[in-house]
């Protein structure tokens, strides 16, 4: 285990309490980079599932305008 420096003036000692307190900091910071990780990658989804929902609605858009357009050159000679 690694030496820490003195804190408060007081030499560092290893007791069960403190190296069961260390580990469990240890897990949770393991728990929240997964958490993290996890939720990045749900970030990145939703942005593309965004990207993929304004694509359709460009299209869509563009699928009216232009029967629209269509129509319009259709009863003007």
């Amino acid at each position: 285990m690694a030496m820490r420096e003195p804190r408060y003036g007081f030499e560092h000692f290893d007791c069960a309490p403190g190296l069961r307190l260390e580990a469990h900091e240890r897990v949770a910071k393991l728990q929240f980079d997964s958490l993290n990780r996890r939720l990045d990658k749900i970030e990145q989804l939703m942005e593309r599932l965004e990207r993929r929902l304004w694509l359709t609605v460009y299209g869509v858009v563009g699928v009216i305008l232009s029967q629209a357009v269509q129509s319009l050159m259709s009863v003007t000679p």
